[in-house]
């Protein structure tokens, strides 16, 4: 049994974990977000952009972007590492320098990098905690954006600069903006995990709500 799979037994039977998880959780309620200031500009233009972020795990990640209007496709990876050490089973040792993350193929005439900035940091994660998520800890579980860039770069640490001077979280932000040096797709049944195991505990417990924070924050960008 995996290391996720055997802490859904866990959490699913043991009062305990239901104890822990609450006191650690992601944000289980929204939290109102600013416009950022700096943003690109909704234009047509050729291609499709991508947005490479890591916020914990990639299940609920993956799944919020995948009901954001004008987000074309999300797949689940790895960011951070190597291509050879780009394995679950060695990401999960937290050694490999490797974020459990999303890239995101948007359509920039309908939404812009910063607006996925603010989905980001308002629902699918909380950018607060340091090297974990939620019941997750370790440095692949850290917060970061992997920036593709300059324009990226400038947008994603001025959207910080303008929360951390706002103070809308208790705490600072921690979330990292790196370079992109690589994104390598996770394996199969990684890929839009939630749909495919809406009984799991620990989705129920810690990704669902992440979904329903869209719906309820941003119904003019949330679609089934």
């Amino acid at each position: 049994m995996s290391h996720r799979g055997a802490r859904q037994v866990v959490i699913g039977l043991t009062l305990l974990c239901f104890v822990y998880v609450a006191r650690h959780a992601t944000l289980s309620a929204t939290v109102s977000l600013p416009n950022p200031v700096v943003d690109e500009q909704l234009a047509v233009s050729e291609g499709w952009p991508t947005a490479v972020l890591a916020g914990g795990c990639f299940w609920g990640v993956d799944a919020v972007f995948k009901h954001v209007r004008g987000v074309k496709s999300v797949t689940s990876g790895y960011s951070g590492g190597s291509r050879s050490t780009a394995q679950y089973e060695i990401v999960s040792s937290g050694l490999t320098g490797h974020a459990e993350s999303v890239r995101i193929v948007y359509d920039p005439a309908q939404i812009s990098y910063g607006q996925l900035l603010k989905v980001f940091f308002s629902v699918a994660h909380n950018p607060t905690q340091l090297n974990r998520q939620g019941p997750d800890e370790g440095t692949q579980y850290r917060s970061a954006i992997f920036v593709a860039n300059e324009e990226q770069k400038r947008i994603a640490q001025a959207y910080i600069a303008q929360l951390n001077q706002a103070k809308v979280f208790q705490r600072p932000i921690v979330t990292q903006v790196v370079g992109l040096t690589g994104f390598y797709e996770a394996e199969d049944y990684h890929q839009d995990y939630l749909a495919h195991h809406l009984d799991s505990p620990y989705i129920r417990m810690n990704d669902l709500p992440k979904v329903e924070n869209l719906r309820q924050e941003f119904p003019d960008l949330y679609v089934r």
